[in-house]
């Protein structure tokens, strides 16, 4: 058996939190890592102690959905930052396992949690979440599981 790299390994824990995901539209799972640690996990769903997307009664068009997007949920990164935040955790320096590439919103507060590094797979293709990346000098690299774990350095 090869021992996976430490981006797999890591990437791997994240599409198992993703198993947590209450949005039916989407999995999504991130892991915050520094120096080879966890320090937080996140999931995309509904917020605390609120209902889940399919268990709600609201009253938007398909339940969660407004213009095409959930209104309800909170996105993996965003969880895993204020999970952080909640525990006394500073993510200065940290590196973001995500399970798809995040959306300008997430790019946003990575920026500002002090996220140095971000390593996904997945499809979100949005082109000003990676405008805001290369703006800030953040590394960016897409891990391929199709070839074995090999990454693509973006940016």
């Amino acid at each position: 058996m090869i021992r996976p790299s430490w981006d797999e390994y890591f990437m791997t824990i994240a599409r198992d939190v993703s198993t947590r995901a209450t949005c039916d539209r989407r999995s999504v799972g991130a892991v915050a890592v520094l120096d080879r640690r966890i320090l937080t996990t996140g999931y995309n769903g509904a917020p605390r102690g609120l209902e889940h997307c399919r268990n709600s009664t609201a009253e938007w068009p398909a339940g969660c959905l407004q213009h095409g997007h959930c209104i309800r949920t909170v996105h993996a990164e965003q969880n895993a930052i204020l999970q952080a935040a909640l525990n006394g955790v500073s993510t200065r320096g940290a590196t973001m396992y995500v399970t798809c590439q995040p959306c300008n919103s997430c790019a946003k507060m990575l920026i500002n949690a002090g996220i140095s590094r971000i390593v996904f797979d997945g499809d979100y293709p949005d082109e000003f979440a990676m405008e805001l990346f290369r703006e800030s000098g953040m590394e960016v690299m897409r891990l391929r599981p199709e070839a074995a774990g090999v990454g693509e350095q973006l940016l």
